[in-house]
């Protein structure tokens, strides 16, 4: 009996729960954009700023988890996923909630200006970009059922669907970053350079929101593929 207990203890120990609340967390800071983005557009800089400290909150929140997931992690041989896979994934889904920081903090910093003509491309970019974060915290939700049917099934065959939408939305963001790109190009002459920079550095950083979630989901079609 003593011997099954210990054996059901291993068990308990998944680490799936925490790292479903972990990229539900990074999610959550992602999306504080969209009203700091708002802010911003309407120079309301102490909107912005209070939306840029829950920010900063949010990304703190999702940093405990990540320390308490790392600490907590079961070395067991019989985990039904492999660690480094584990590891893997919760890298990327930090990098979501630190890469929200990041924008925030240095279009507050500098009270950054989006040229009018960007503005309504640059949101739909920032909604296209945080779809895609969406679509990754509804596939890991998934990770629990999963486990349970040992990755196989008709299960194993909606996260695979839900993960080919991901890398969809994805591309279309690709998409809309390269048009941005094109639509600064054709601004440059007109705006100070070094605001020029850091606008192309801002596409850039809402891009990468999109491709740690996709990188996300790559890690977890290699669990399907198993």
């Amino acid at each position: 009996m003593v011997a099954n207990n210990s054996f059901m203890n291993m068990f308990a120990q998944s680490p799936v729960k925490p790292l479903q609340q972990h990229i539900e967390k990074a999610h959550n800071c992602a999306i504080q954009l969209i009203p700091f983005f708002e802010a911003v557009l309407a120079k309301d800089w102490t909107e912005a700023e209070k939306v840029q400290q829950r920010i900063s909150v949010l990304e703190h929140e999702a940093d405990e988890l990540k320390q308490y997931l790392r600490q907590h992690l079961p070395k067991s041989l019989f985990m039904p996923v492999p660690r480094t896979t584990l590891l893997d994934i919760l890298r990327m889904q930090d990098r979501i909630a630190n890469k929200a920081q990041d924008i925030a903090g240095i279009m507050l910093g500098r009270q950054m200006q989006i040229p009018a003509s960007m503005a309504e491309p640059m949101m739909d970019y920032l909604k296209c970009s945080l779809s895609v974060t969406s679509q990754a915290v509804d596939a890991l939700n998934e990770l629990d059922e999963l486990v349970v049917t040992g990755f196989r099934g008709r299960e194993a065959d909606v996260v695979e669907k839900m993960i080919d939408r991901l890398e969809e939305l994805e591309s279309e963001t690709d998409k809309r970053e390269k048009q941005l790109r094109l639509m600064l190009f054709k601004l440059e002459t007109d705006l100070p350079p070094v605001e020029v920079m850091f606008l192309y550095n801002i596409i850039d950083w809402i891009g990468e929101l999109a491709d740690r979630a996709e990188q996300v989901g790559s890690r977890f079609m290699l669990l399907l593929a198993r």
